[in-house]
């Protein structure tokens, strides 16, 4: 529910339009809230910058009032969606939801971000059998040739909020982790391609690091994205790292 006017939104928009103007190598997703999707879409057309929904539900179409679905999403111009946000589990968004939500997503043209991630991290490893559960649980059903339409963002949920984000190490450790269970699932060498975010406590002291110490695919950021500065920065390391 951030920000909290179309005022501010198309502030953040603009702003982030000029500074990653000539960004040619990586790809840059805005979020918006639902409401705001057309006047952002048209304050981004002709440029390079994308827009993503935060969330779709779990049917194509009928009587569902305030929901938004994946069809009226990509009408506005969206070519992403976000599914199975920590925010949204923590609400009650079951895997089984997810696994719905992300099949509608990619049959409708668009890309979705799966998030997933553990709420604790134990000393025994239990979180690893929990997040490849999850993992499997929300991306049921999906076929080989839907994956090309997929991006996984791990966000750890005891992570999100906090001072510090995850080490490097930790991160590239869990990374590689998730590309195992993926090629467990399906075929190791189309797994391999499936790009691999973090997102949690993201900032532009830890950005650098986390992209090529933790070799993920890219960020998935939250308070930092309603700063366009930060954000900018942020967008400005990853171009010159790739």
């Amino acid at each position: 529910m951030n920000p909290g006017s179309l005022l501010e939104a198309k502030d953040i928009v603009a702003k982030v339009k000029r500074g990653a103007k000539g960004f040619s190598k990586t790809k840059v997703v805005l979020c918006p809230p639902s409401l705001y999707l057309s006047e952002v879409q048209k304050s981004l057309k002709d440029t390079r910058l994308a827009v993503g929904v935060q969330n779709i539900f779990t049917e194509e179409s009928g009587s569902y009032t305030g929901e938004v679905s994946a069809k009226q999403a990509a009408s506005c111009g969206t070519t992403y969606a976000i599914v199975g946000h920590s925010e949204r589990r923590q609400m009650g968004e079951t895997d089984a939801m997810v696994s719905k939500k992300a099949i509608l997503a990619i049959r409708t043209g668009l890309v979705a971000i799966v998030c997933v991630g553990e709420a604790e991290r134990d000393t025994h490893g239990k979180y690893l059998a929990f997040l490849k559960e999850q993992i499997a649980q929300s991306l049921s059903s999906l076929s080989m040739s839907e994956l090309k339409k997929l991006v996984i963002a791990y966000e750890p949920i005891w992570e999100i909020g906090a001072v510090t984000a995850m080490s490097a190490g930790q991160i590239h450790e869990t990374g590689i982790y998730i590309r195992k269970v993926l090629s467990d699932i399906y075929d190791p060498a189309i797994a391999s391609k499936i790009p691999v975010l973090y997102g949690g406590s993201v900032n532009t002291g830890n950005c650098q690091a986390i992209l090529s110490e933790g070799e993920v695919d890219g960020l998935l950021i939250g308070r930092e994205s309603l700063v366009p500065a930060d954000f900018i920065a942020i967008t400005k390391i990853a171009n010159e790292l790739k």
